[in-house]
């Protein structure tokens, strides 16, 4: 009898043990609300009070800055837009964008197949409001590739140009900004500005190509801004027009004015959207760029093509010798064209309109001296959406007829004298 005895008590202290190690492990498991993490797992959680605690913070710093704005917009103060500091324009020019826009333009040239085209179109439709009423051609199915279908015309008399004032619109968009030049600036959005010398490069249209950067010696940006102008009294004016990805993605002649030079800045190809223009200065002198510059009647006048993701393809009718986002090029280079050579109207010139391009017709009366083009004349294209520069000379009495975040479509006038 003793031996079963010690056995059963044997037996009844390893169960009464279990059971007291069941107990403790529950009520660990009650008072913690878990059971012990492993010891990587308890290093990272002390980590989760850091983050909560800085997570917490920056929100709690971000609120109270949109606090702070809300309070001088009540006020009637506009609070100046937060910009992007240089490490963060760094890093976001260190994104492959023209290679990107390189692969989306060859994209854009591949034939879809007749089924799939209409959904991809409508989706496009759908995603950016497009309205194709205004297309000259309705049928989905009859564009063979992205591209057709991005630069399709309008049908005639869709734009109707306005007579009476002397100089329109370019192009469908938004107006990010006009007004007038102050000391050689421009403002790409209200409060963010950038140099008109920086933006245009030296005054030495029709030299040599440059190749290894700016003019070195750069002039004071008001006298640079006076260089510019023809006649004593004048004023300069700007107007930045955007066109988004459903708009019509063609620009047209905005005045009667003759092209005497082309300027072709090489560059990297950042988003030209309004949020991003509110926040990284100067955008639009760092951009991939052409600009177009001549005269017209009250003396200066220019048109600049600004490039943007997805848009390494700026296109000017009248000259086929233009190539835009090219595998490589130089740092603050750029590459001029005269239009004033005897030779830019022979038809075999590269500077010529191709025979398909809207130009074709007009071109055979265009003089060497120049590029005469007529108000609402068909100019360039974009491959999407992206955003036109206008510069200008003008008398004092000029005004515009427009805000900045005003909707305005091709031919409308931007003011009147």
């Amino acid at each position: 009898m003793a031996a079963p005895v010690r056995q059963l008590s044997r037996s009844s202290d390893i169960l009464l043990k279990r059971s007291q190690h069941i107990w403790k492990g529950t009520q660990r498991l009650l008072s913690n609300g878990r059971a012990p993490a492993p010891h990587f797992l308890q290093a990272r959680s002390r980590l989760l009070p850091l983050l909560v605690f800085s997570g917490t913070g920056y929100l709690g710093y971000d609120q109270y800055g949109r606090y702070q704005d809300r309070r001088l917009a009540e006020l009637g103060i506009e609070a100046p837009p937060p910009l992007a500091s240089d490490n963060q324009v760094a890093l976001y020019r260190s994104i492959p964008t023209r290679l990107v826009s390189r692969a989306w333009g060859r994209l854009n040239r591949v034939e879809l197949p007749a089924w799939l085209r209409k959904p991809v179109y409508r989706l496009y439709i759908w995603t950016f409001g497009v309205n194709m009423k205004e297309a000259e051609v309705e049928d989905l199915a009859s564009y063979r590739n992205l591209g057709e279908f991005f630069r399709r015309p309008l049908k005639p008399h869709t734009r109707p140009v306005c007579p009476s004032s002397c100089v329109i619109s370019p192009a469908d968009g938004r107006v990010l900004h006009c007004g007038r030049v102050v000391n050689g600036e421009l403002e790409q959005v209200k409060g963010v500005t950038y140099k008109l010398h920086d933006f245009l490069g030296p005054i030495t249209w029709g030299s040599t190509p440059n190749t290894g950067g700016h003019d070195p010696s750069l002039p004071d940006p008001a006298a640079f801004e006076e260089q510019l102008l023809c006649s004593p009294g004048n004023q300069l004016y700007h107007c930045v027009v955007y066109l988004a990805p459903g708009d019509y993605h063609r620009f047209h002649s905005p005045a009667d004015w003759t092209i005497e030079h082309r300027r072709h800045f090489p560059g990297p190809l950042l988003s030209v959207s309004p949020s991003v223009a509110r926040r990284v200065r100067s955008l639009f002198c760092v951009n991939e760029r052409v600009a177009l510059a001549g005269r017209w009647q009250h003396g200066f006048f220019s048109l600049v093509a600004v490039g943007a993701t997805n848009v390494g393809s700026i296109r000017i009718y009248c000259d086929q010798e233009l190539q835009t986002n090219a595998p490589r090029y130089t740092t603050g280079s750029y590459n001029d064209r005269s239009y004033t050579s005897p030779l830019a109207a022979s038809p075999s010139s590269p500077l010529a309109a191709s025979p398909s391009s809207p130009l074709a017709a007009s071109q055979e009366e265009l003089p060497g001296i120049g590029l005469a083009l007529r108000k609402g004349e068909p100019l360039g294209e974009f491959n999407l959406g992206s955003t036109v520069v206008l510069l200008f000379e003008a008398p004092p009495d000029f005004s515009f007829s427009l805000r900045p975040g005003q909707p305005i479509r091709f031919g409308q006038p931007l003011g009147s004298l």
